[in-house]
């Protein structure tokens, strides 16, 4: 009797844990048991019947249970914009609606109506309209006002620009109505514009700087760079030149294929370019395969923080194989390799799978551990640190450390560092002129200066023509100093010597624009400037070749 007691006390104290067991097993059980309910018919656990797919059973909840209605399609791109954030700056959701317009750069074209344009005062003033596109042969002209798009005002309505692109832009062979006010004109001009396949060029100007030393810009590296490149390198050749400057600064990359063609055309067969490695990608090498148009001839690669991915492959690959000498300050550090996959609704996902090394093994990526927002804006902790200002503020580790085939010592751990570093222009003497161009004030006089004066102008027969005759008068410079006061700027005692010589440049090379564009813009910004000048130096003086070599031990 006594331990019949004793095993049911026992029995007691285990019974409320053998009973949880009974009902976890039942629980599971029955989960795996249960049938599919219709759709109409799901209720409050439904959450947790597919396994294999959690986030769809969450947007699915939240889509049937939440106490304001949702957008299904809203809810699953933010969720995939949030997934793909953490894992690196670059893989990104691309939705459909704007699939077509992330690509177009890339691909070196668009549909549209064909202008290069500025918003001004809230309202559309064409620049240029492109040579043989719609608007050019339609008779829209530098100046013109499009002020209706299907006799909706567009014009002082405080429309978007994107808004603005979206009316205009359109499918090849569609048609768009729009009015145009023509200065000098009382009333509004109309025209019927069939809109086309529209070039864009990735080549902003090529020219030769003196009767050896061409000079080529680069804004970003798209489907047909390679081709536009050629055309302009041969063209200079044929002018004599023997030296080239290859300018990248602000250039944020493209095509992968693009970089590896342009880098060729510098380097002797089976030298290597660029290659990639990823965790489930196997290394992959590209290597110089043809004749290049420029393998021998002394080459300068202008670069800044903004030069980015295949600028950087290109300048990596010169670097790395003392083919040519890198100036400016280190570019930005993006060397992560992106796979696009279409996704069966028109969107597509760009996935990091792997990343970018130059010849001597160098990472191009810098580090992203401390989130995008601290990825993206690196360029001020680079300013507050005293890089932009004196290379030396930047620490190399000894594992960053990498020789050049030549024994030239080049550093790793995001970026390319430059052979010669030119630092940022700052101080006190360049207070005024930074008020005024960072207000829109420069660029808003030279547009109304050329628009008033544009006949006068186009008196100058080409670009070449403008650069070499046209000055800033001191008439003009007091206007502009007018101007500013009227903005509501207040104008100092003494304005500087630098300064004022930014402000004439820049004042004139933005006239030039408006209306002779690119050609005659470069050749007056590059004035003074201190990357182009030293380029000049060093291709002039004597010393390109022994910066090629390596250099004594400090």
């Amino acid at each position: 009797m006594e331990n019949t007691s004793k095993k049911y006390s026992r029995f007691k104290i285990y019974l409320p844990v053998f009973m949880a067991l009974v009902l976890i097993a039942g629980f599971i059980l029955g989960l795996n048991l249960r049938p599919r309910e219709p759709q109409a018919e799901k209720k409050f656990f439904t959450i947790g019947i597919d396994r294999g797919n959690q986030l769809n059973n969450i947007i699915n909840f939240i889509v049937e249970n939440y106490v304001d209605s949702v957008d299904r399609q809203s809810l699953t791109e933010e969720a995939i914009h949030s997934l793909l954030k953490n894992l690196d700056p670059h893989s990104a959701y691309i939705p459909a609606r704007d699939f077509r317009e992330m690509n177009d750069p890339l691909m070196g074209s668009f549909e549209g109506i064909g202008i290069e344009f500025n918003m001004i005062s809230d309202t559309v003033v064409v620049i240029n309209p492109i040579a043989g596109g719609p608007s050019e042969k339609a008779g829209i002209m530098p100046g013109d006002r499009i002020v209706k798009v299907e006799d909706e005002p567009i014009a002082g309505v405080n429309m978007s620009t994107n808004e603005v692109v979206r009316r205009l832009k359109g499918e090849k062979g569609t048609q768009v109505n729009v009015m145009v006010k023509r200065s000098g004109v009382n009333e509004l001009l109309p025209f019927t514009l069939i809109r086309d396949q529209i070039p864009q060029y990735s080549l902003d100007v090529a020219y030769m700087v003196d009767e050896e030393t061409g000079y080529i810009r680069l804004n970003k590296f798209s489907a047909t760079t390679h081709q536009e490149f050629v055309v302009a390198m041969e063209r200079l050749k044929r002018e004599g030149m023997q030296n080239m400057i290859l300018d990248l600064r602000g250039n944020g990359g493209g095509f992968l294929e693009a970089s590896i063609n342009l880098a060729d055309e510098f380097l002797d067969a089976q030298k290597l370019i660029v290659y990639t490695d990823g965790r489930n990608r196997p290394r992959q090498y590209a290597h110089a395969r043809r004749n290049g148009g420029f393998e021998t001839q002394p080459l300068v690669i202008l670069i800044d923080e903004w030069s980015a991915s295949a600028s950087e492959i290109v300048a990596g690959a010169v670097q790395d194989n003392d083919r040519g000498i890198i100036i400016g300050r280190r570019s930005f550090g993006k060397g992560l390799v992106q796979e696009q996959v279409q996704l069966g609704d028109g969107s597509a996902m760009r996935l990091t799978v792997a990343r970018y090394f130059t010849p001597t093994g160098r990472s191009i990526q810098k580090p992203y551990d401390n989130g995008e927002e601290e990825y993206y804006s690196e360029f001020l902790t680079r300013l507050l640190d005293g890089e932009l200002e004196n290379p030396d503020s930047i620490k190399f580790a000894d594992s960053l450390r990498f020789e050049t085939p030549a024994g030239r010592v080049v550093y790793g751990g995001g970026g390319i560092m430059p052979d010669i570093f030119i630092p940022i222009e700052t101080g006190e003497q360049f207070v005024f002129y930074n008020q005024v161009a960072n207000r829109g004030l420069l660029y808003r006089f030279a547009f109304n200066y050329s628009d008033r004066n544009r006949s006068t102008l186009q008196q100058h027969q080409s670009a070449a023509a403008f650069v070499n005759d046209f000055s800033i008068t001191s008439g003009i410079y007091n206007d502009f100093l007018a101007f500013v006061a009227a903005e509501g700027l207040s104008i100092p005692g003494t304005i500087s010597r630098e300064s004022e010589s930014l402000i004439r440049k820049n004042l004139k090379a933005y006239i030039g624009r408006n209306i002779f564009g690119m050609d005659a813009f470069f050749p007056v910004i590059n004035q003074d400037d201190k990357a182009f000048g030293m380029a000049l130096e060093v291709l002039r003086n004597g010393t390109y070749s022994s910066l090629l070599q390596a250099q004594p031990a400090p």
